[in-house]
């Protein structure tokens, strides 16, 4: 019987060629579509569950309010990792890392730089899954100067992973020797780091200071269960250690420091939640949220209820050619239940068939959709395990569901009726079939709503003025390696032509250079008048060279030497401590560490108030920052103005050769390095503009399943129509206005939910956002009926057309 029933459906697929590749093209693309997602979603959810010790390993954060500062940082005081151990026996291990910033490596007589190197405690790899391909992990990190590499970087400087016992000169005098060589770290890290160096190496990781945070700390409990009673712990920790140097330092106990209003405390973060759920000062890499996962989790939803829907729809619009079949086969004595195994064995066949296309068209789109993405995504024998299985489901549920409609809706026909002619009356009541059409436009609508949204919200930041200029800005990279060659260096970059300035720090607005100080408004030294903000060191060429805006006052000259005791704050640090704009001469006090005392802090007079300018994401407001006239060699940022680029680039080359020979000249530019820390959002709009547009795609496919359905069962109505004197622009009227109507309504449903959802979920992720304006939502509802009147309008013309002899001739 089952043979048979196959057999059968086979036979009537192929009689209907043409049908069965619409309707098997539009759920293969939407499974496609939908099993992309879930690869994304689940590579997502998949972050550092490489550990075979995840669910223990947790990481120690810090919450600092100080006065009406409030900073979340994601490290931890120098002596935290041994008290932890020493103090709790339910700690069973704990590891320090601290990113070491960028690093030349020496390879024969050229220096390269390399960004991803961390100190790192011994204990590394016994907490961390990180499997040690030579060498021997637990001792690999206790001796100072010892490093461990990953296999790639292995290969990259000695050909081989056999290298334990060689040497590696970085920043061209201090050597390391390779003690241990480990496989690389997988992608779906929270840190991804090609050099470990032993924490003995630097000097600050023995300090007792427990008012100081500079280290991503990890602890491995004894049992999850233990992660709350670890926190419960902090506060009294907080008081027998940090207390004691709070006393001595803010002549205050942490009882009256959080009296005041301020506070000092600690959390923990499961390593699993770090990746999705963090977005700490300090973190060892960027993070992503949990926004882009609920996001695309629901667009992958959508995008199968319509696939799912179409099926539905394209089936229902050829089922009343099965109609007589039907009632030839009640007359013959065939029963209802097995009418309806055969429907649902022709839409268990089709889901089949979509099925395998679309498993195959995702494994040959996924290299594409990684590039989009920038994620690094395969389909292994381990996601195989899931993947099939799933598939095996949406076949029997997708199948059943698809076909579920006129499988039951078919065989409950008379005979009697079927074989008179009176199907017809049968199939006016289309109320499923336009609430369907209905919900396929709503999202599709939604997501081209949603799409928009994101480009404009993207197009926002590339044109918003920063308070900075960011083009024609060359910067180069890691100018300390020159040493005090790198004075000589910016003079004699600023006399080449086509230079207009150069300035030499790191502190950029598009730099990971950040740098914090407390600062007090009067010389009472009264927290409650204290300010946290960025405090950076720059030079006397800062402003001019990232051509910044002064509200009031002056930069740093060169030809003042008092200026060496001033500062330049932005317009939020005036408006934090009150001076409204009449800062000018004002008076601050830096802590300079240890007992607050006037004994123990720098006093600054402030020269000007520079415009605020957009130093950190567009998601956060600008805080305050404060600069200082100092030396810093982090990178040298040079003007131009220019027509032959590659001539000044070389001429830029040849000054640093002059001066260091042997150290790699790396560069990048302003605008580059600004769009680089959007890359996320540019990402999300590729993916929105990709899915959104299959979307369509697939409700479009639809439609015209639908008007094909409609044309058909009012064949003979245009027949007569025409006879009687219809032109075919009315008769294209006619069959159109219905679905227009449909597509409107789903304008009217889509508008609001999309302004309410792109409003909480995506633009309240900016402090400086678009609003969304009404012509997004016209011009999104004028696109959709566009679409819906060209996939309509051709069934219509194609059914006006058409000889009325054809129709009418057995009446």
């Amino acid at each position: 019987m089952i043979k048979n029933y196959i057999k059968t459906a086979f036979r009537t697929l192929f009689k209907n060629k043409g049908f069965t590749a619409i309707n098997i093209l539009g759920l293969a693309l939407g499974l496609a579509t939908c099993l992309l997602i879930v690869l994304y979603v689940v590579d997502e959810l998949s972050y550092d569950r490489y550990n075979t010790k995840a669910s223990r390993i947790y990481r120690v954060n810090e919450d600092l309010k100080l006065g009406d500062n409030n900073v979340l940082y994601a490290v931890c005081m120098p002596p935290l990792a041994k008290t932890l151990k020493a103090e709790y026996p339910f700690v069973e291990n704990v590891v320090r890392l601290k990113n070491a910033g960028s690093w030349h490596v020496k390879k024969g007589n050229v220096n390269i730089l390399e960004n991803r190197l961390a100190y790192a405690d011994p204990s590394m790899f016994d907490i961390f899954t990180l499997p040690m391909v030579n060498g021997n992990a637990s001792s690999a990190l206790e001796e100072p100067n010892s490093v461990v590499i990953t296999e790639t970087t292995a290969k990259k400087y000695f050909n081989s992973i056999n290298v334990v016992g060689k040497t590696l000169v970085l920043n061209d005098n201090t050597p390391f020797k390779v003690t241990g060589v480990i496989k690389d770290i997988p992608k779906q890290s929270h840190f991804n780091f090609d050099f470990f160096l032993s924490m003995a190496t630097w000097p600050d990781s023995r300090s007792n200071e427990w008012l100081q945070s500079q280290y991503n700390t990890y602890v491995l409990l004894k049992s999850p269960s233990d992660a709350k009673k670890l926190e419960g712990s902090f506060p009294e920790l907080l008081r027998k250690f940090s207390g004691e140097q709070m006393k001595a330092q803010l002549n205050m106990t942490i009882e009256a420091f959080e009296k005041s209003g301020s506070y000092f405390r600690m959390n923990l973060t499961p390593l699993t939640d770090i990746h999705l759920h963090s977005d700490r000062s300090g973190e060892l890499g960027p993070n992503s949220t949990t926004q882009y996962v609920y996001i695309f989790s629901a667009i992958a939803i959508f995008i199968l209820l319509i696939a799912c829907v179409n099926f539905m729809n394209l089936s229902t619009a050829r089922s009343s050619n099965r109609a007589r079949e039907v009632g030839v086969r009640k007359v013959l004595g065939s029963s209802r239940k097995y009418l309806i195994a055969q429907f649902l064995t022709e839409s268990i066949l089709v889901t089949f068939i979509a099925t395998v296309i679309a498993f195959f068209a995702a494994a040959l789109l996924l290299p594409l959709f990684n590039q989009i993405s920038d994620k690094d995504i395969t389909i292994t024998a381990q996601s195989l395990s899931w993947i099939l299985p799933s598939l095996l489901f949406i076949v029997i549920f997708i199948g059943s569901l698809s076909g579920s409609y006129p499988a039951f809706y078919l065989s409950a026909f008379q005979p009697i009726d079927v074989l008179k002619g009176k199907l017809s009356t049968g199939f006016k009541g289309g109320r499923l079939r336009s609430f369907l059409v209905v919900f396929q436009f709503s999202i599709s609508i939604f997501l081209i709503i949603g799409t928009m949204v994101i480009y404009n919200q993207l197009n926002y930041i590339q044109t918003k003025n920063l308070g900075y200029n960011r083009n024609q800005v060359l910067i180069v990279q890691n100018v300390f390696e020159l040493n005090k060659q790198a004075k000589i260096f910016k003079q004699e970059v600023k006399e080449i032509p086509g230079v207009i300035n150069a300035t030499m720090t790191g502190f950029l607005p598009t730099s990971n250079w950040k740098s914090t100080a407390i600062y007090f408004k009067d010389a009472t030294l009264d927290q409650k008048k204290s300010m946290f903000p960025q405090s950076w060191e720059i030079d006397e060429d800062y402003i001019n060279t990232l051509d910044m805006k002064m509200a009031a006052g002056r930069s740093f000259s060169k030809d003042m030497q008092t200026d060496s005791a001033g500062i330049v704050i932005n317009e939020s640090a005036a408006k934090f401590l009150g001076f409204d704009g009449n800062g000018i001469n004002k008076t601050l006090y830096r802590s300079l560490g240890g007992k607050q005392t006037l004994a123990n802090v720098k006093q600054y007079h402030v020269l000007g108030i520079v415009k605020d300018f957009n130093y950190s994401s567009l998601r956060e407001n600008v805080g305050p920052v404060v600069m200082t006239l100092a030396e810093n060699t982090g990178a040298l940022s040079i003007r131009v103005n220019t027509t032959n680029l590659p001539a000044l680039l070389a001429q830029i080359k040849d000054k640093w050769k002059g001066v260091s020979p042997n150290v790699q000249l790396n560069y990048s530019f302003m605008n580059q390095e600004f769009d680089a820390s959007y890359r996320t959002e540019q990402r999300t709009g590729q993916i929105f503009i990709v899915f959104t547009s299959l979307a369509i795609i697939i409700a479009c496919l639809g439609l015209f399943g639908l008007a094909a359905y409609a044309a058909e069962q009012r064949t003979k109505e245009i027949g007569i129509r025409k006879v009687l004197g219809a032109n075919v622009s009315a008769i294209v009227s006619m069959l159109s206005k219905d679905f227009i109507k449909l597509v409107f309504i789903s304008i009217l449903i889509a508008t609001p939910f999309a302004w309410y959802f792109m409003n909480k979920w995506f633009l309240q992720g900016f402090a400086y956002r678009v609003s969304i304006q009404w012509w997004v939502f016209a011009l999104a509802g004028v696109g959709a009926l566009l679409i819906a009147l060209i996939t309509v309008s051709f069934q219509s013309i194609k059914a006006a057309i058409a000889n009325p002899v054809e129709s009418l001739k057995n009446e």
